[in-house]
């Protein structure tokens, strides 16, 4: 991309959306454009004339709502309808109005529940989603197929990119949003706070995830669009595994936590284990920058210092 290309983060007020104008923004991008803080993704019209008007040449969709176990247990629906529908405006106005590239972010619980390791694009669609969030992963795969679609009948330069469990400054803290890092962020702070003998996390702390800190991932976008072309997606993760209950103790380090971890197994832990093959991402010469450790202390730094972290009681 040109540094004075025309730039546009989809979702800039998402955690990845903005790691990725962030990101822009050190490399000198000048363009990017600033969406409305009212646009409505789920409205055809807004999104057509947004386009319309702003014409951009390169689009990052990272746009659409997400959520942890609990919000994909208690709206699935909301889930499915926010993202089918942003998705299908946003790409489909993006090729009416000449967009040169776009790059659309799904997600790794795409991939079947039960699928071998580590999880490749070619498994995609073989087996059955974890029930726990199947409405959204139906949903993100929709959208891999439409980028695929346009790619082959119209020969559009739209390709997709599927991220590692993200975490960052700018994450959601909210008790009904809050994906596993924040959660526990969150839970422990106040814990820590209120002097609590202990603090509950969800699950067995057996499964296992693979973690990416949201300005690494970042970065990685930004490789793919100047360096990927292909309409098989492309997997972007840190390459660093752990369970729940290892993440957990990492947090509780960090926060300065001195209580006990107790596990509630009546709830669910998700799939067993989610690790991404990047090996093609590492051969076109991408590397993380960021440990576990590295990227949890600068989270917990932003949760302390943000006006806009959730720190209630609910």
């Amino acid at each position: 991309m040109e540094r004075n290309a025309k730039i546009w983060v989809a979702g800039q007020n998402t955690l990845l959306g903005g790691a990725i104008q962030r990101r822009l923004e050190r490399e000198g991008f000048v363009h990017r454009i600033c969406e409305p803080a009212k646009l409505d993704w789920m409205q055809p019209q807004q999104v057509e004339a947004f386009l319309g008007e702003a014409r951009p040449q390169y689009l990052f969709l990272a746009a659409g709502r997400s959520g942890g176990i609990g919000a994909n247990q208690q709206f699935p629906a909301d889930l499915m309808r926010d993202n089918l529908l942003t998705f299908t405006n946003v790409i489909g106005s993006a090729h009416r109005h000449g967009v040169t590239k776009l790059l659309y972010l799904a997600s790794s619980c795409s991939y079947p529940r039960d699928c071998p390791q580590p999880m490749r694009p070619e498994m995609l669609m073989t087996g059955p989603l974890e029930p726990t969030n199947h409405a959204y992963a139906t949903a993100k795969l929709a959208g891999i197929a439409l980028c695929q679609a346009y790619r082959q009948q119209y020969g559009v330069d739209f390709i997709t990119v599927i991220p590692a469990n993200d975490y960052g400054p700018g994450d959601d803290f909210s008790a009904d949003n809050a994906h596993v890092v924040s959660a526990l962020i969150r839970k422990m702070h106040m814990a820590k706070q209120e002097g609590a003998a202990y603090v509950t996390v969800w699950g067995s702390g057996q499964a296992r995830r693979e973690f990416a800190y949201a300005d690494d991932l970042a970065d990685a976008c930004l490789f793919a669009m100047q360096n990927y072309s292909d309409a098989a997606p492309l997997n972007l993760g840190s390459g660093e595994e752990v369970s729940i209950a290892e993440l957990a103790e990492a947090v509780r380090a960090v926060v300065g936590y001195t209580g006990e971890l107790q596990f509630d197994t009546t709830r669910p832990d998700g799939m067993p284990l989610k690790r991404l093959d990047t090996t093609p991402l590492r051969a076109m010469g991408w590397q993380p920058a960021t440990s576990l450790k590295e990227g949890l202390e600068a989270t917990y730094a932003w949760f302390l210092d943000s006006p806009f972290s959730f720190r209630g009681n609910t």
